[in-house]
């Protein structure tokens, strides 16, 4: 079976511009706000929203990327030798508001993990999650507070978010697994 795709380039730059304006209405009365991307996708999409913020005149966002291999519950069975990424957080985070970017969540895992290792860089004050798809079937009790699309799936598709700075392309796909 081929991949269905469910979203194209100008259908996630309009989705991820509404999530920004979403995010700017939701902590208006915050005192500030960091972006956290998990890489790989999420750190794609914190870039591209701190982007857009900049175009808002929000230029004194700090944005962070997060490698949260080593805190993967499932690491073991995921590869013998997993490929390490850097962790780039290179300011404070005690006692910031944090909207932590991803691109997928599924069974709420991967956040887990990114949750604990933030901790491990400081207190913040608050922590919002931002999915950009949302595929349902949780393990853990986590749910993003920001949503760029939901799509019901089934455990046997992957959702394959293309992104034109590791992939080439911006679309998003539905795949069978192998």
């Amino acid at each position: 079976m081929s991949a269905k795709e469910i979203m194209n380039k100008e259908e996630m730059a309009r989705t991820l511009n509404r999530m920004v304006f979403q995010i700017l209405e939701a902590i208006k009365s915050e005192d500030g706000f960091c972006l956290v991307g998990i890489r790989r996708g999420g750190a794609v999409l914190a870039k591209r929203m701190a982007d857009i913020l900049a175009k808002e005149g929000k230029k004194d966002i700090k944005i962070g990327y997060l490698d949260i291999t080593l805190y993967r519950d499932d690491l073991t069975s995921i590869h013998d030798y997993p490929v390490l990424q850097s962790t780039e957080i290179d300011f404070d985070i005690t006692g910031r508001n944090i909207v932590l970017v991803d691109d997928v969540i599924y069974t709420g895992r991967t956040t887990r993990a990114a949750l604990d290792a933030l901790i491990d860089y400081g207190r913040p004050k608050k922590i919002l999650l931002a999915a950009f798809i949302d595929r349902g079937h949780r393990e853990l009790p986590i749910q993003p507070d920001f949503t760029g699309r939901t799509v019901p799936t089934s455990r046997s598709e992957i959702v394959d978010v293309q992104l034109e700075e590791q992939a080439g392309c911006d679309c998003i796909l539905i795949n069978k697994k192998a």
